[in-house]
């Protein structure tokens, strides 16, 4: 399915997420669709380790410490895109939203189908879908549901890298006083947002 284009439901660490394949022209642009998400709203991408996620974004000092402390898990790092990654995934065309899910079953597929654009099974504004019976359920837009039983995560925090200082984006499963404790300790207030 997702080497045709179409939209998965997945699950992952935190909650259930819609997927379509990086390497599909024209997937990804399916999520907004599906979701009734605005395009202004960036879709992130998970991928299976820190390395993919260097194939497609210059992770820098912080994000490396990060990530060696947070991933696989609840965080995804918005980050500066290389060049010549030009996907359709909304939001800044220069910038890319990161994740290592926690889930082995998501990494395994990970490193089967590539990195994915993903978003929470849900319509624009409503809570995450924490079951697969949810998502099927959620749109005719989805070819098929990888059913994980019930999750009870919250959705991951979003930190944005791309500036001179760090900036909470969404708060998450990850404690923001967490986080700024791993970029050492430096007392950042959090982005509104």
């Amino acid at each position: 399915m997702l080497g045709a284009g179409g939209v998965v439901g997945i699950p992952t660490d935190t909650v259930y997420g819609l997927a379509a394949s990086l390497a599909v022209p024209g997937a990804p642009a399916q999520l907004f669709g599906v979701k009734g998400r605005p395009e202004r709203v960036a879709l992130p991408v998970l991928v299976a380790d820190a390395a993919a996620a260097t194939d497609l974004a210059d992770l820098g000092p912080a994000a490396e410490r990060l990530a060696v402390r947070f991933w696989p898990g609840p965080l995804t790092l918005v980050l500066r895109r290389r060049r010549g990654v030009e996907v359709e995934l909304g939001g800044d065309p220069t910038t890319i939203g990161l994740r290592v899910p926690a889930l082995d079953a998501t990494r395994s597929l990970l490193r089967v189908a590539g990195p994915l654009a993903t978003t929470s099974a849900n319509r624009h504004g409503e809570p995450p879908a924490t079951t697969a019976a949810a998502v099927a359920s959620l749109s005719e837009g989805v070819a098929m549901v990888l059913d994980a039983g019930a999750l009870t995560g919250s959705p991951s925090s979003v930190v944005d890298l791309t500036g001179e200082a760090p900036r909470l984006l969404r708060a998450g499963s990850l404690a923001w006083e967490e986080i700024l404790a791993v970029l050492g300790g430096a007392h950042l207030p959090p982005a509104a947002g």
